[in-house]
């Protein structure tokens, strides 16, 4: 059984992986972060880890760090860390894995990928789509589709590179102007997606998996949009929520069976066709719509927020989930969750997601804190001699769990009142009066 665990990352998402690490008391947690993490720090140190600054998109720099630590189970976390081959690195050294290799991490960074592997494998639920590296095809394509589309970098930005119209774009023509504008600046890469903008409701489904195996979690729906009521631009997510079961207020049992067979048929295509075999979390983001479920896109990792809300609701320990993914042995293990609802709330910085104010200090009333029974987990921070002070990102998430959404958010909203500070958060995120304008846009839309 391994003891030592190596987290590669610094955000909130990491700092909720490294508390669920740490319930079992024989871990011992190492950190290579990009910046320090006060939260992080404290569970490194308290079992008897370390916890290190450095360049965790450096895969020498990180393998040589978690070979001198002795490291027996790694677990690199973000998107752009994958994409760098830091995992490759380690298994150099013989290090077991919790998380995707490049190769297989590819469904994340490289978008034509993903759907290339669906389109070979037939997988049902792939909208209409084309890669383009040049103008010369694209709006002919735009306007085949009617002009109502999504256009997306090839590779990472951060979640912030899809613009669909109707939402970021006016038209079409405004679709062939960003599509250029992507493609003259290469943003996200040498490449832009356009694909068939669908209509319904997001939501997220993730599953652990060993190559074979996936053992899937409850569903989340994660906010995106900046402001109240889902408007604005788009962010790396403003806050989430689960139902105290696995599908959400406004899902079927037939859409959270029908994503899931999307995710098992990508990874049986994956090793089939490329002779890859993915290991880690993979994570679809998901369409329900009039026309069943379709896939947005995949990550090779939890989700940011979304691996809060899960987390919070996993009983199995996290560290012997990994270590059932690193000997593929994830066919023998069953998982337990609590029957509990969640929710996520971000304090951003004022500004965000534009330029955010200059770094100003940040203070937590403890009592307030204890009183509003919510958990907060540190993202894009700066702990300095006298205090916290936020960064140019998300700053704190606050976890609000509860016997229900509506006690869940009451929890999650005191939370965020704990924290003074210029930041600022989306109240209405898991709340009954956004939750059942969801609902009842799904109602309508299944009703035509």
């Amino acid at each position: 059984m391994a003891s030592r665990f190596l987290l590669v990352g610094s955000g909130a998402r990491e700092h909720a992986i490294a508390a669920a690490l740490c319930k079992r008391e024989d871990v011992q947690l190492f950190a290579f972060m990009s910046a320090r993490n006060p939260g992080i720090e404290a569970l490194c140190k308290k079992s008897g880890g370390e916890a290190v600054v450095g360049d965790i998109h450096n895969p020498a720099q990180v393998g040589d760090w978690a070979k001198a630590k002795k490291i027996e189970l790694a677990f690199p976390s973000p998107d752009a860390v994958l994409a760098a081959g830091v995992c490759d690195e380690l298994a150099k050294f013989h290090i077991p894995l919790a998380a995707p290799l490049r190769a297989a991490a590819r469904i994340e960074w490289d978008k034509s990928f993903l759907r290339q592997i669906m389109d070979k494998g037939r997988v049902p639920g792939c909208p209409k789509n084309g890669f383009f590296r040049s103008t010369d095809e694209l709006n002919g394509f735009i306007d085949s589709l009617g002009g109502q589309v999504a256009v997306k970098p090839v590779g990472l930005t951060g979640g912030k590179g899809v613009a669909v119209v109707g939402f970021q774009l006016k038209d079409g023509e405004a679709a062939k102007a960003y599509a250029r504008e992507v493609l003259a600046q290469r943003i996200g890469g040498d490449g832009v997606v356009i694909e068939e903008k669908l209509i319904g409701e997001e939501f997220t489904l993730q599953a652990f998996c060993d190559g074979r195996k996936l053992l899937p979690m409850p569903a989340v729906q994660d906010h995106k949009r900046a402001n109240v009521g889902d408007n604005g631009p788009n962010t790396g997510g403003m806050g989430s929520y689960t139902s105290e079961g696995f599908l959400l207020p406004f899902m079927t049992q037939q859409d959270y069976d029908d994503a899931l067979n999307i995710l098992q048929k990508i990874t049986r295509i994956l090793e089939l066709e490329s002779n890859i075999r993915f290991s880690g979390i993979m994570y679809g983001q998901f369409m329900a719509t009039a026309n069943g479920v379709f896939l947005i896109e995949i990550n090779a990792r939890f989700g940011d927020p979304e691996a809060m809300n899960v987390l919070a609701r996993l009983k199995t320990p996290l560290a012997d989930v990994f270590e059932a993914i690193a000997q593929r042995r994830l066919g023998k293990m069953e998982l337990e969750w609590e029957s509990k609802a969640t929710v996520v709330k971000y304090l951003v910085p004022e500004g965000y997601p534009g330029k955010a104010v200059p770094a100003s200090k940040l203070t937590i009333d403890e009592k307030k804190l204890k009183a509003s029974k919510a958990e907060l987990f540190f993202a894009s921070v700066d702990q300095r001699e006298d205090g916290l002070h936020t960064a140019s990102s998300r700053a704190i998430a606050s976890l609000g769990v509860g016997k229900s959404i509506d006690e869940a958010e009451k929890h999650a909203e005191a939370g965020c009142a704990a924290v003074s500070g210029p930041v600022w958060h989306r109240a209405d995120i898991g709340t009954a009066a956004l939750i059942g304008k969801k609902a009842e846009h799904i109602k309508q839309l299944r009703k035509r």
